[in-house]
């Protein structure tokens, strides 16, 4: 399994966000928002400090996606 971040684009585009509005209501690097974009995880703090910018819960961020290898076994 691994993390992804299409929640948090989705919840972006419902309350016509960029990424730079992200980047800087939550405090975030440049180079956190590209990790995000390439799918590589980002720090719990991080997340955290995502959710209290957007007023969101978790799931409004990130969801577990099954990988593909894995879904090959079942």
């Amino acid at each position: 399994m691994h993390i992804s971040y299409k929640p948090l684009w989705h919840t972006l585009v419902e309350r016509n966000m960029r990424k730079e509005d992200l980047r800087i209501a939550a405090g975030l690097t440049t180079n956190m928002i590209a990790n995000m974009g390439k799918g590589k995880n980002i720090s719990m703090e991080t997340l955290v400090r995502i959710c209290e910018a957007l007023n969101c819960g978790i799931l409004d961020v990130i969801e577990l996606e099954q990988d593909k290898d894995a879904e090959k076994l079942n």
